[in-house]
């Protein structure tokens, strides 16, 4: 798929790169840095430039990339929706064999819901982690691009593994990350390329869709080519209302109580304590103790009735006002869009992303939308892998791309 360099071309990018990992190792990994200490985003104060690497260390944990010759765990700099510097953390894995001509092409990956705590970061999996059931599934995906010489860079998002709030379906704080590690792994190795697409999964389908609307302003130095979208989180505001209301336990608790913690701690406007009530308040924390699957499976928010967790006539407004400025539906995207999503998820409802589409549509995007019958929300990840893969190869392969929004397929009417 990929050509390599030949001549002089070849030469002076192995010397760049050479140059390149000489000055990590030197200025990076060694400032008489005790590598036993801390050194997670909460003990760092930031103070650097957009995609400035504060360090990268091999990887050898369940987190890599099996077919990568190189993974890396680093922490760079980046930026919040309010333009506060911040520290974020993630993941580089640089394929085997040598760079084509232009560099590794690039694939920025934006990861779904895995909780709050910083032990459910994914650059933090371990193979007996909280999280590595589902994160098993995605490095499968993934590890076939870097098989097919792709480096995959994947951010953790702003907030994870800091004493700081994950930025859940902030989109604007969620794509600043997944953009500034593209910068921070070409700080690793500058056979990385600027050519490049985005691809997330469920609250990493609505990151990805951020990401590739802020892409081209944000980081003018890199070429968007497209951006596939899985299974996206999306109708925030609808979820809220949902939850207000639901007479019974329900899965979306825990979801919810993720983006009120998220929200209020981006959005100031937002006082928690005119929405849910004092007990609420107070099991708050637990959704730090455990991951979401920890969450989903038990525990106060698994057990209590929704409807019952709210004050009388909460203050909603400036919630859903933040919840409405982060529906990815409504954004526009330069490059082409592949939406792709399975006819029995139960986690993102079918409609929903029918909806998402449309909207994509009419706000003048070149959207390919694809259902796949009878899948999970997890399984589309393996259902979808083939159409991906080609799709993704098209795009650093300069074929134009097709869009079907004049003949929209349901996910909700293939049920």
């Amino acid at each position: 798929m990929l050509r390599t360099l030949s001549g002089v071309g070849a030469l002076s990018l192995a010397l760049m790169a050479g140059l390149a990992s000489l000055y990590l190792a030197g200025a990076e990994l060694g400032r008489g840095e005790d590598m036993s200490r801390d050194s997670s985003p909460s003990s760092l104060r930031p103070d650097g430039a957009r995609g400035a690497l504060v360090w990268a260390r091999p990887l050898n944990t369940a987190a890599v990339l099996p077919s990568a010759a190189r993974n890396y765990r680093v922490l760079y700099h980046s930026r919040s929706p309010d333009d506060s510097d911040v520290v974020a953390s993630g993941t580089v894995a640089i394929p085997l064999g040598d760079p084509p001509a232009g560099g590794w092409p690039l694939i920025t990956w934006t990861h779904g819901t895995t909780g709050l705590a910083p032990r459910c970061a994914p650059s933090n999996d371990t193979l007996d982690g909280p999280e590595h059931r589902y994160l098993s599934i995605t490095q499968a995906m993934l590890d076939g691009f870097v098989k097919r010489g792709y480096v995959v860079v994947a951010t953790d998002y702003e907030g994870f593994g800091a004493a700081d709030t994950p930025a859940y379906l902030v989109g604007p704080a969620e794509a600043r990350s997944a953009i500034d590690i593209m910068r921070a792994a070409r700080k690793i190795d500058l056979a990385i390329g600027t050519r490049y697409v985005v691809m997330g999964h469920s609250q990493g389908g609505q990151a990805d869709l951020f990401t590739a609307a802020i892409g081209p302003d944000y980081a003018p130095e890199f070429t968007l080519l497209g951006n596939v979208a899985m299974a996206p989180a999306s109708h925030i505001g609808e979820l809220v209302q949902e939850v207000v209301t639901a007479p019974h336990p329900s899965p979306i608790l825990p979801f919810a109580t993720y983006v009120f913690q998220s929200y209020a701690a981006y959005y100031p406007e937002i006082a928690l304590e005119r929405i849910l009530i004092p007990a609420a308040l107070g099991h708050l924390r637990d959704t730090w103790e455990g991951c979401i699957d920890d969450a989903l499976a038990s525990g106060y928010w698994a057990e209590s009735i929704p409807s019952h967790q709210f004050v009388t006539q909460p203050d909603l407004g400036p919630l859903l006002k933040a919840a409405a400025a982060n529906e990815p539906g409504r954004l526009r995207i330069a490059a082409p869009t592949l939406l792709i999503q399975g006819t029995s998820d139960r986690t993102i409802p079918p409609k929903a992303t029918d909806a998402v589409a449309r909207d994509l549509c009419r706000m003048g995007n070149s959207v390919s939308y694809r259902t796949y019958s009878d899948v999970s929300h997890e399984g589309v990840l393996a259902a979808a892998k083939a159409d991906i893969e080609a799709w993704v190869d098209a795009r650093f392969a300069g074929a134009k791309a097709t869009s079907n929004c004049d003949q929209l397929p349901s996910a909700e009417a293939s049920r």
